[in-house]
């Protein structure tokens, strides 16, 4: 029976076998990692895993895929979830799991927040997004967003292979790119609550076309001449862009606002 693809849930199917077994290859997947899968589609990138790894967890929302995954592609190996990823409990997995998927891009952001929040963060992620998303979370100051700010913050970003629409099933309008993240081997800031740390560069993005202390007061219920009194103390320009801040940009915020 020939499945058809869900526009609402972003799919797109890579069936090329030499960029799917380079993805695996650039996530290091040995015969003693779980791996965690999201979306895993046909299983095209899933046989080419249960190849490599001690076990390979498949979070598929779509049902039919789901029940398919398990039927068509079953390996002693293989754990299928019919489930949505961002209610998935990541404690379930081993410390040090690994992440690698093809993901939709409406998913990207909330994917980083979770792995970047939870106490169980994965060591490694190698995921397939679009090429304008891997640059994003792989951009440097002055180009910062919220996805780049939460990964960058825990781990170390750089990209992969691009891949070309037409070998996706249907192709996107896109290109496609890997972006590889691998956990720091020492934490970027000490004694951090990344959920607070997170609070505050949303807060700052909250309106991202304004300047920082317009967007600081509507995202932290504050009036502007609190904002700037803030920013004076974290020695930032109130006339700044969020986009324009680093990593210790928000970090100097941050310890000022937990003051």
């Amino acid at each position: 029976m020939e499945i058809q693809t869900k526009k609402s849930l972003g799919q797109h199917w890579l069936k090329d076998e030499q960029t799917l077994k380079a993805i695996v290859k650039a996530a290091g997947v040995a015969k003693d990692d779980t791996v965690l899968e999201i979306g895993p589609g046909l299983g095209t990138l899933t046989k080419e895993l249960i190849k490599k790894a001690h076990k390979v967890v498949a979070v598929e929302y779509d049902e039919v895929l789901a029940g398919r995954l398990e039927s068509e592609v079953g390996a002693p190996n293989l754990i299928v979830r019919h489930q949505d990823i961002l209610r998935y409990d990541l404690n379930e997995l081993p410390l040090q799991y690994k992440v690698v998927a093809n993901i939709p891009y409406y998913l990207t952001g909330n994917l980083m927040r979770m792995f970047t929040e939870t106490n169980n963060p994965p060591e490694t992620m190698v995921l397939l997004v679009q090429k304008e998303v891997a640059e994003r979370l792989a951009a440097k100051p002055g180009n910062l967003s919220i996805a780049a700010v939460a990964a960058q913050m825990v781990y170390e970003v750089k990209l992969g292979i691009v891949v070309k629409a037409e070998l996706f099933t249907p192709p996107p309008k896109v290109d496609s790119q890997v972006v590889i993240l691998r956990k720091r081997e020492e934490p970027l800031f000490d004694n951090l609550n990344p959920r607070v740390y997170m609070r505050v560069v949303k807060a700052g993005f909250s309106q991202p076309r304004k300047k920082l202390r317009s967007s600081l007061s509507a995202g932290l219920g504050i009036n502007k001449e609190e904002a700037d009194r803030l920013l004076k103390q974290a020695k930032i320009s109130g006339d700044l862009r969020a986009q324009k801040l680093s990593l210790k940009d928000w970090h100097k915020l941050y310890k000022v606002l937990m003051v």
